[in-house]
């Protein structure tokens, strides 16, 4: 009986994940979405403003409210207003937030994981023709499990000088992110799927997840092919044979490092967009968090992850034309190679890239 009913609800969970993507949809007031935007720290404001421009120039019919959260004043109450906002709005553009290390912080995106439930993180690793590259023809997309493993959250010091950091993987929460990573995969035409761990070591947390991985695949996706790699060897293989790979399911902290790995082979973080979804939330975000620190308020940031992880809310949003629009004119920007920003050996400042963008949408 009680197996019964718990098979039950996991497939309640995966239904609900397969119908996010009109369950999530803000009303429209106004003919416009209202839409949270969350500038972030270091470069946000700037990369950000270059979609407010982009988007106010095509007539978006999207409505930012906007809550801005730069630096430590007041961190928990806007992290606490931002979750707020987000439930009413279903639907965030997020860009980077700054967590320090001290234990006392909270972060933003542990906030949105844990308190919404933002539980499948997307990055899209490609080429961009134009953007120079050592290798071609790259084209996979991360799917990391965003709520436990190593970013559960859960340590503690049980004797001084000792701490304990626990790595919680659960088969009901691997199970719907191999739901959604299979889901997303036979949606875009996507042929392979592979599970990332490290179940030679961690023998049963993560092999709870690759074992998981493969059966879902097995006995749900018998159209798709599912493999598994370990994670040291697959961040060998990312950076020697990339096209090997075309979907990626990994714990948290794996996704994060091979995420970083797929910046470097297609011209950095800049070019990486990203996207956070849950049954009834999703976020947009560039997929690498690089806060930029060092180069803030230089006016000489790439904002085209930003540009494109917009591109990619506007098609959540149903809003195709404006969507192909955007994505067509910046990768033309980026093709022709004149006005590009100093990452990828150009010269041009942020407000400079985004007006060549803006030109080739008149």
């Amino acid at each position: 009986m009680f197996s019964s009913l718990y098979k039950s609800s996991l497939r309640q969970a995966s239904m609900s994940s397969r119908t996010m993507a009109t369950h999530s949809l803000p009303k429209k007031y106004g003919g416009k979405y209202t839409v949270t935007l969350i500038p972030g720290d270091g470069i946000g404001k700037e990369i950000t403003d270059s979609v407010r421009k982009i988007f106010d120039h095509e007539n978006v019919p999207v409505e930012f409210e906007t809550i801005e959260m730069s630096g430590l004043e007041g961190h928990e109450s806007k992290i606490d207003e931002a979750v707020l906002s987000l439930k009413r709005n279903k639907i965030g553009l997020k860009g980077i937030t700054y967590t320090p290390t001290d234990p006392f912080i909270k972060s933003l995106n542990v906030a949105f994981r844990k308190e919404l439930d933002i539980y499948a993180s997307l990055v899209f690793i490609k080429n961009i023709p134009g953007v120079p590259s050592k290798l071609n023809d790259i084209d996979f997309v991360l799917v990391r499990e965003n709520t436990e493993a190593e970013y559960s959250g859960l340590e503690h010091q049980s004797v001084p000088g000792v701490v304990e950091s626990l790595k919680i993987i659960t088969k009901y929460k691997t199970e719907r992110i191999a739901r959604f990573a299979f889901d997303f995969a036979k949606r875009n035409d996507r042929k392979l799927v592979t599970a990332i761990h490290k179940a030679n070591i961690m023998k049963l947390g993560d092999g709870l997840f690759r074992n998981t991985i493969k059966e879902i695949g097995a006995t749900e996706y018998p159209d798709l092919e599912v493999k598994d790699l370990i994670v040291d060897n697959a961040s060998m293989q990312a950076v020697s044979k990339p096209q090997q790979f075309d979907v990626m399911v990994t714990p948290n902290m794996y996704g994060a490092i091979l995420s970083n790995i797929g910046a470097a082979l297609v011209g950095g973080p800049g070019f990486v967009p990203g996207a956070s979804y849950g049954r009834e939330y999703a976020v947009f975000e560039p997929g690498c968090r690089h806060v930029g620190l060092d180069i803030t308020g230089q006016n000489v940031a790439n904002p085209t992850a930003m540009i494109l992880s917009a591109v990619k809310m506007l098609e959540h949003l149903g809003l195709q034309e404006q969507a192909d629009r955007i994505a067509n004119a910046t990768k033309e920007v980026l093709s022709e190679g004149k006005t590009v920003t100093k990452d990828i050996g150009g010269s041009a400042s942020t407000t400079e890239f985004t007006d060549a963008i803006l030109s080739k949408l008149n």
